[in-house]
């Protein structure tokens, strides 16, 4: 009997854990089902098997970072019962994930989670209860509590990606100006609760 091929034993974990290492150590430039063949040392239809291709990979990208991401976010963030404790820490779990690793920040952000996906709804949900949690807003209703993760994600994703390409060139601290918008935004998210409170009254 000969050696068994390595590619029979492959399995979805190793074509991620092998996209990831290619994505750090290349950027986005080496994402791809070619790319990933080689860092395997296989053929690349062999891939295919456990992804649809290179958006496939993504997809399979986007979601094992999105689960990272969250279980930093969670790890930094642990016992932790003030809630605005919790978002400062979590707003910095954001920003320092983003500084460790630029390229997977890029990628996880710039793919459109679709909630009908079974995995990806489950990231959806994952991601709007640690928000829900870490700000106690279980009061509000769902639209309330889409508008303020809208608006915290845009602010802290746009301040984010604004620093990774080196956009911040005034001479103020970037820190500095990062605390004054979480700040910031903890008032805009005191006004969408006081004004849902209202709406109730």
């Amino acid at each position: 009997m000969g050696r068994p091929r390595k590619e029979d034993s492959l399995t979805p974990l190793d074509v991620t854990n092998a996209a990831l290492s290619c994505l750090d150590s290349e950027g986005e430039a080496g994402l791809g089902v070619n790319r990933v063949a080689r860092a395997l040392g296989i053929k690349p239809p062999a891939i295919y098997k456990h992804v649809d291709g290179n958006a496939g990979l993504r997809q399979a990208l986007a979601i094992a970072i999105w689960r990272d991401y969250l279980a930093y976010c969670q790890q930094q963030t642990a016992g932790c019962t003030n809630s605005t404790t919790r978002f400062y820490k979590g707003a910095q779990a954001a920003r320092s994930y983003a500084k460790r690793h630029p390229a997977r920040y890029c990628v996880m952000m710039q793919y459109q989670m679709r909630p009908t996906d079974p995995e990806e709804g489950e990231i959806i949900q994952r991601s709007l209860s640690f928000f829900q949690s870490a700000l106690q807003l279980h009061e509000l209703s769902n639209d309330a509590l889409v508008d303020c993760m809208r608006m915290v994600n845009a602010a802290i994703y746009g301040f984010i990606m604004r620093e990774q390409l080196d956009l911040m060139t005034l001479t103020r601290s970037a820190d500095d100006s990062y605390q004054v918008m979480l700040d910031a935004l903890l008032v805009a998210i005191s006004y969408i609760k006081e004004n849902a409170s209202r709406e109730h009254i």
